[in-house]
């Protein structure tokens, strides 16, 4: 695995795989920070590239996070600008890298990501997604993320904080939050319960989400949106 932010540009592998995280910064409820995130698509880009030689590009920190908008400190980039900087991103490292493979931590970066793949793929350049994260966890800054973090970062939970936000299910809650953002279903910012969270149960998530994201990048079968396909 080689950092490309601590490479000098003769150390840089030719036509090699190169992953790059796609996070976000917005807010993860009263316990979680900004990078959560980040920091989750970044540990899986890092486990990736040590299992496959791949070089990890330095993180997007910024995102499609409008539906965060009402609480302060959220940073949102918005989708068109999003698509924007990732084709630029595409184009310019299709120059040196022979494949890459963007490792998305965000559901609301999700939209761009399979507006905007598939178009590279079909200027030829060698580009796919995959999600760092499973199917059936709670949403948003609970008990599945805030495991996680206490897997990869437990000095950055604020254990004292852990509150439910709300728990019902998503597709009830869509509609609200389409029109109002998190704040309108959730005054706390948290989607789901964190309380029970523990650093066990993160490592067990991680592992899991890990083991699908290798599967996926050496199977290497890309999906109509531009998402790499679980074998």
């Amino acid at each position: 695995m080689a950092d490309l932010a601590d490479l000098a540009w003769p150390e840089v592998p030719p036509a090699g795989l190169v992953l790059v995280p796609v996070g976000s910064t917005e807010q993860h409820g009263p316990h979680l920070p900004f990078t959560t995130d980040t920091v989750i698509a970044q540990a899986v880009a890092v486990e990736l590239a040590e299992r496959s030689g791949a070089v990890v590009a330095p993180p997007l920190a910024y995102g499609a996070s409008g539906e965060h908008q009402s609480f302060r400190g959220t940073v949102s980039i918005g989708h068109e600008a999003l698509a924007s900087l990732v084709v630029e991103l595409i184009r310019s490292l299709s120059t040196w890298a022979g494949r890459i493979v963007l490792v998305n931590g965000h559901g609301g970066n999700v939209q761009t990501l399979r507006e905007v793949v598939p178009r590279m793929r079909r200027e030829t350049h060698r580009v796919a997604w995959l999600p760092a994260g499973l199917p059936g966890g709670d949403a948003h800054a609970g008990r599945t993320e805030t495991s996680l973090m206490l897997h990869l970062h437990p000095a950055a939970v604020r254990l004292d904080r852990l509150e439910p936000g709300a728990t019902g299910h998503l597709a009830e809650l869509l509609p609200a939050l389409r029109s109002g953002g998190v704040a309108a279903v959730s005054p706390n910012g948290v989607l789901g319960d964190p309380r029970g969270s523990s650093a066990e149960e993160g490592a067990d998530v991680f592992d899991a989400i890990c083991a699908s994201a290798v599967r996926r990048l050496h199977a290497d079968v890309v999906g109509p949106d531009g998402c790499l396909a679980d074998a």
